[in-house]
């Protein structure tokens, strides 16, 4: 591995599959970074990995799904790097009634044997669905949803239909898919939702280039012990001290890094010097 870190891509290529234009953010973003060229592969159906609208599973996890794209793309074409992306959307764990997005970038190369990912997850996403039995009702849905420019999807509410129309991204097409939707209906209702595909969801391509930026970060990074990058976040630990009466809290007291490759740990104060507040404190306040 070379002493420089990220430059042990400078001036070799890696393979992306990509049917829905993820190498406009990826591309440049890791081009820059690396010196590593992107050879996108857009003639793959990546739709065989799943699709959103379920009609498609996913074979796996989001990311045991991620590798098997970067690894479907380096037996396309050769390459000992691929790269991939890969999302999900669902309700918060924590909070149901907020919809959450994950996204990953998954580097592999196997020159240098290591499999680095990067991460982005947060609220900042239109996904959302409704059932409408009106015009009315989804030109409603889809001005909250940021139509046109984020497309949408409408199929008829009826127990297991495939039928569906993905990518509506003008008032037209929505009128047709939506009379369509109810006339197939046995309730006379459609279901309409955002169209998650990355180049019909701009917030979600904005959120693919998130964790594009932390794939990057993330190689910068090496292990102070083996130089392999990718020495990052694993695990935080909480305990931080009541500002109080001094025992310890559920707040996070500080942050483990960890080498993917040679196992080297390093805790790294997440709140030096500071102290819980006593709101917060089990013992102050029970």
């Amino acid at each position: 591995m070379s002493n420089q870190n990220i430059y042990f891509l400078k001036g070799r290529v890696s393979a992306l599959l990509s049917k829905h234009k993820k190498e406009q953010v990826i591309k440049p973003a890791f081009e820059i970074a690396t010196g590593c060229r992107v050879e996108v592969l857009s003639n793959f159906d990546t739709d065989i990995f799943g699709t959103f609208t379920g009609d498609v599973p996913r074979p796996g996890t989001q990311l045991e799904t991620a590798k098997l794209k970067a690894r479907r793309a380096m037996e396309i074409s050769g390459f000992d790097i691929g790269l991939s992306s890969e999302g999900s959307f669902g309700p918060h764990p924590s909070i149901p009634f907020v919809p959450l997005n994950i996204e990953y970038v998954m580097l592999i190369d196997d020159r240098e044997k290591i499999e680095i990912w990067g991460e982005w997850s947060g609220y900042d996403t239109n996904y959302s669905s409704e059932t409408v039995d009106s015009l009315v009702k989804a030109e409603k849905f889809a001005a909250l949803a940021g139509f046109p420019q984020h497309q949408l999807v409408v199929k008829p509410s009826m127990p297991n239909s495939k039928e569906l129309i993905k990518g509506i991204c003008n008032h037209d097409a929505l009128v047709n898919a939506v009379d369509w939707a109810i006339s197939l209906s046995p309730e006379r209702k459609a279901i309409i939702e955002t169209d998650m595909r990355a180049h019909a969801n701009p917030t979600r391509m904005a959120n693919i280039l998130k964790a594009t930026q932390n794939l990057i970060a993330k190689l910068n990074s090496a292990c102070p012990e083996c130089n392999t990058p990718g020495f990052w976040l694993t695990e935080r630990r909480a305990g931080l001290p009541c500002e109080w009466c001094e025992m310890p809290t559920n707040e996070i007291m500080a942050e483990i890094y960890s080498c993917i490759r040679c196992g080297k740990k390093e805790e790294r104060m997440y709140t030096k010097g500071k102290k819980a507040p006593a709101g917060r404190c089990p013992v102050c306040n029970p």
